[in-house]
């Protein structure tokens, strides 16, 4: 499902699968192709912040989520990636440790990319180094609008935005059932920067208005319009 022409989700999303347009089939299977896939579990730490990096990650499967972590142990959700997303790569670029933790919210499926083999693909080709140009110019972009959404937005239009940009994590093959969002209240609150209690207390709120129907730890999406209005972006 694609609500791009409604709400504009491009703007909180890395944009990272743009990357893999621009490699020929050699270069994919180089880079990718050829890599042992990883099986990871629901809940796994994939990698930690701090840690020296060796490589980053291509996700063939599965979600997961980006984070750092305060002085009092609260995660700070920066981040879902998805299916044919990369993860890790900053480290790599900068010649730092990770910048922040990745951890699987569901089982996943990854492939770990060794620096020596993207530098190598990297070298060789000129439409990977303006793609990483400007995905990367975009990522700042992203960051940009998630520091003014928990500056500047009410709790619900931060709960509005996040819920429609989870949507389109979950329902992006427009050619396959509608999915639920399946999110921990407690990742949710994580990536709205609310206590858990407030975002239960909202949830219900936009429940109650239609907007959205709840199943246990399932959340669907029944009034996307109803959402967009909350969201208070236009």
């Amino acid at each position: 499902m694609k609500n791009t022409l409604l709400f504009p989700v491009e703007k909180w999303d890395f944009g990272t699968r743009d990357m893999l347009k621009v490699l020929t089939a050699d270069e994919y299977e180089y880079l990718i192709g050829r890599q042992q896939v990883q099986q990871y579990k629901k809940g796994e730490i994939i990698f930690r912040e701090g840690h020296i990096s060796s490589g980053f990650f291509f996700i063939r499967a599965g979600k997961v989520k980006k984070y750092k972590t305060d002085k009092d142990g609260r995660e700070h959700i920066i981040y879902i990636a998805r299916e044919k997303e990369f993860i890790g790569y900053h480290a790599v670029l900068a010649e730092e440790r990770y910048p922040d933790s990745a951890s699987t919210l569901e089982n996943c499926q990854l492939c770990f990319i060794p620096q020596e083999d993207f530098f190598l693909v990297l070298k060789n080709s000129p439409l990977l180094n303006a793609k990483l140009i400007k995905t990367l110019s975009h990522e700042f972009t992203v960051l940009s609008n998630n520091l003014s959404i928990s500056s500047q937005r009410t709790a619900i239009e931060r709960l509005a935005i996040a819920l429609l940009f989870l949507n389109e994590k979950y329902n992006y093959n427009p050619h396959e059932p509608p999915n639920p969002i399946l999110l921990s209240r407690r990742d949710l609150a994580n990536i709205v920067g609310l206590a858990q209690e407030n975002i239960i207390r909202l949830l219900k709120e936009l429940k109650d208005e239609g907007a959205i129907r709840i199943e246990g730890k399932e959340i669907w999406i029944d009034n996307e319009s109803i959402l967009i209005g909350r969201t208070n972006y236009f």
